[in-house]
């Protein structure tokens, strides 16, 4: 229950939602640019229909959606989990766009206070879709908030204090919440179970992120062959922005150096220009493998300990860099810490340890 003060306006600048964006984790070819941020926003898909990948989720959405516009009912509300990058926040707008609805975007860290979160609740209308990014990391008084306008559609304030105080119930529009998280075991139990639809997304295979490359070039005026498409998608990491994000450099340096045309040659010689080998490695991905590989020989290593031997944040290791190493094979956990894998050695061509003389 929200505790107001009766002596000020129960939504006043002061308690009014923020604007600041949704601040996710380092994405591993550098941080995102304004240009970065408007770009993705003219490539993302506007439709199911649109939307390349995650078949089985898009085929689960559209017939809900179906159902839920032939009831004339707002849709049931929706988590999406996965990691960075998967299109979390664009598939948020792709149900809002198939419902005919209005999206209101906001994110966990934004909403600070229990009267932020009731001030854009209040504002909402009915079959509004509420997207709240990175909702893990909502503040427990504020979810709070959520539990009854989720169940209920109703806004509980308390009004005064003491013997005076008193409790009134507004009623809200029926509405759709869209979470999406990067760290589901954050999520509370309470809070994730008054979600209906939960879905979590997949790595793109390299077909779909040719597919979704190709497209991109094409909303941006790119020539690019088939094979230059596949390549820079086989550079990935299975994760549509990263793709893009390298369509983008692999443009720059086709402009630059080559007639402006992506082909297989062009495209290899940008990726090793910007250091993403054959496997999508950047160089803080091969930083960290030859930490493994060499500094320590291949035994297991804690993860502070990696982190001092190459200069980056524990958190961000684990969070932006150990994912993909873990999903390609080159690095595994034991109880002992992180170690390198023989396809880790094979990879740089490093000998392993027994081989040493």
């Amino acid at each position: 229950m929200w505790e107001a003060d009766p002596g000020k306006d129960l939504f006043a600048d002061g308690d009014a939602p923020r604007s600041e964006p949704a601040k996710g984790p380092r994405a591993v070819t550098g941080e995102l640019t304004s240009e970065d941020l408007e770009q993705d926003r003219t490539l993302r898909p506007k439709t199911l229909d649109e939307y390349c990948g995650q078949s089985r989720v898009r085929d689960n959405l559209r017939v809900l959606i179906q159902a839920a516009r032939e009831r004339q009912e707002p849709l049931d509300h929706v988590i999406f989990s996965g990691p960075p990058g998967l299109g979390k926040t664009t598939l948020a707008g792709v149900v809002a766009n198939e419902m005919g609805a209005t999206l209101h975007t906001t994110s966990g860290p934004a909403i600070e206070r229990q009267g932020d979160l009731a001030a854009i609740l209040t504002n909402l209308e009915a079959g509004d879709v509420l997207f709240i990014d990175e909702i893990h990391r909502l503040n427990r008084s504020v979810e709070e908030i959520l539990y009854p306008a989720m169940e209920d559609f109703s806004l509980d304030i308390m009004i005064g204090k003491g013997p005076a105080a008193r409790s009134i119930r507004l009623e809200l529009p029926r509405f759709t919440l869209i979470g999406a998280t990067t760290r589901t075991g954050l999520l509370t139990g309470p809070l994730r179970d008054r979600f209906g639809i939960s879905y979590r997304l997949d790595y793109y295979t390299v077909d779909e992120l040719a597919q979704i490359v190709r497209r991109s070039a094409a909303i941006l005026g790119i020539g690019i062959d088939d094979e230059g498409a596949i390549e820079i998608a086989s550079r990935g990491r299975g994760t549509p922005r990263l793709a893009n994000r390298l369509l983008k450099r692999v443009r720059d340096y086709a402009q630059v150096r080559a007639d402006g045309t992506i082909t297989l040659d062009v495209a290899r010689e940008a990726l090793s220009f910007f250091e993403i080998d054959e496997l999508g490695l950047d160089w803080m991905d091969v930083k960290v493998l030859r930490a493994l590989t060499q500094t320590f020989g291949g035994r297991p290593v804690g993860l502070s300990t990696i982190s001092a031997a190459v200069g980056e944040d524990a958190s961000t290791l684990e969070d932006v860099y150990e994912p993909y190493l873990l999903q390609r094979g080159l690095m595994v956990r034991t109880p002992q810490g992180r170690k390198a894998t023989p396809a880790a050695f094979e990879h740089l061509g490093v000998p392993m340890p027994h081989e040493k003389v």
